[in-house]
């Protein structure tokens, strides 16, 4: 091979000029697009709380989402698993319908009172509107993994306000064990342009404040890990409870639109025979409430059920945030118990829920110093990283690849994590090491 005669970092310039360019358009499509939505969310919010009637016509609502899907988005149904096997195993461009349909069918949802989230339509509207630029451009297939990468990337930042934890969050959620080191520059050039295309739109997020953060000593460092471990068995159980639920309702219901009208049935009387709201919907009025005073110790389960309920029916939205109300409520409930700050305690819930349910550790550290401040960081870190430990080889994303074992040396040559379970199923353990 013939040594260049040009320095590698000048070579470097038109790479770094091409994908900064590509990046930065994807964020354009993606924090526009997550703008959107979030400011549709809001109003949906509003009116719903405005008007607790509404909650009847779940079942309706819940019926029409699937009948749409079942006519014209059954390639798109997937979702993020849909994302996530094209960025692995690439076959076809994403459908350009998939951001509409995601983004009327979560805000119905959240009119009419499903418990959903909205980080899955943000990521599927990143993902769907990044990958239209790869015939536009001529992009390769390697390039196209890239491009999807930092749309995912960039829709998760937008929509939650942390540039960074967004970027880290489109390189970890492919793979446990492996990350892909050739997409960090677009993940985070795209992650960061479209936070801020957001804040240009006039986004305001919401601001939690943890006023008070111990010292580390032995004690606080048992407790975190105490909490992580439960906060790693809680994400488990949330993934593996709504895929069972969704497997049933997929065996017992033949006909799709009939499982959300099911399941919105289940979800308006269950908010009419407990007399409340307060479980429905993103539920931030409550998560803000986690980090100031003592809640009801029943407030995660409950949550977790609605969530669950919903999710599993076949709603539309996302996980993320039910997965913060969760563990926030959690980690209020377990302060005392642990002699920890309420507040401490609940921003670790927060964001190790989600790290133990999604196998992202390290995106939902780096999440917590973004909200939380660096202070909570060690904390978060630990927390995290048990959780991510704890909660085994499952979580909310069945596409996930298993590149490591998260405790053992075993190499499982990328296998889906739904696949994995299959195999634990029938062989009564997980797969054994590798030399």
């Amino acid at each position: 091979m013939k040594p260049s005669t040009y320095p590698e970092q000048l070579a470097l310039l038109p790479y770094i000029g091409k994908w900064c360019a590509l990046a930065t358009l994807v964020a354009l499509l993606a924090g526009s697009a997550a703008a959107l939505f979030l400011f549709a969310l809001e109003w949906a919010t509003a009116w719903r709380t405005a008007h607790g009637w509404i909650i009847w016509l779940l079942p309706l609502a819940g019926f029409g989402v699937g009948w749409i899907y079942l006519k014209v988005g059954r390639d798109v149904e997937a979702g993020n698993n849909l994302i996530i096997d094209e960025i692995h195993d690439p076959k076809k461009m994403l459908p350009l319908r998939m951001a509409p349909l995601v983004l009327g069918g979560t805000v119905v949802s959240h009119l009419f009172g499903a418990s959903v989230g909205r980080e899955g339509t943000a990521v599927q509207m990143g993902a769907a509107l990044a990958d239209q630029l790869t015939r536009l451009f001529r992009i390769d297939r390697s390039g196209r993994r890239l491009l999807i990468m930092a749309g995912i990337s960039a829709g998760f930042a937008a929509v939650f306000g942390t540039p960074l934890a967004g970027a880290l969050f489109g390189l970890e959620v492919l793979s446990i064990g492996r990350m892909r080191y050739d997409a960090i520059l677009p993940c985070f050039v795209a992650a960061v342009v479209a936070d801020q295309i957001g804040l240009l739109w006039g986004v305001q997020h919401t601001h939690y404040s943890v006023a008070l953060i111990p010292h580390i000593t032995a004690w606080t460092l048992l407790a975190t890990v105490a909490a992580g471990a439960l906060f790693g068995l809680t994400g488990m159980g949330f993934a593996n409870t709504t895929h069972a639920l969704s497997a049933a309702m997929k065996k017992y219901v033949p006909y799709a639109p009939l499982r959300p009208f099911i399941g919105g049935a289940a979800v308006a009387l269950a908010v009419w025979a407990l007399g409340t709201q307060r479980y429905i919907g993103l539920g931030i009025p409550t998560i803000v409430e986690a980090f100031r005073q003592p809640l009801p110790a029943w407030d995660f389960a409950a949550k977790l059920a609605f969530t669950v309920a919903s999710l599993g029916s076949g709603f539309k939205g996302g996980e993320v945030t039910p997965l913060f109300y969760i563990g926030a409520t959690l980690g209020n409930a377990l302060a005392p118990l642990l002699h920890m700050p309420f507040a401490t305690l609940a921003a670790l819930g927060f964001v190790a829920v989600f790290a133990g349910a999604a196998n992202t550790p390290i995106a939902s550290t780096v999440m917590a110093i973004e909200l939380f401040g660096p202070e909570i960081g060690p904390y978060a870190g630990i927390a995290c990283v048990v959780s991510y430990l704890f909660s085994g080889h499952t979580g909310i994303y069945r596409a996930q690849r298993v590149g490591q074992h998260k405790h053992t040396r075993a190499m499982v040559s990328d296998m889906r994590l739904s696949e994995l379970s299959s195999q634990g199923k029938e062989d009564g353990k997980l797969p054994p090491d590798t030399p």
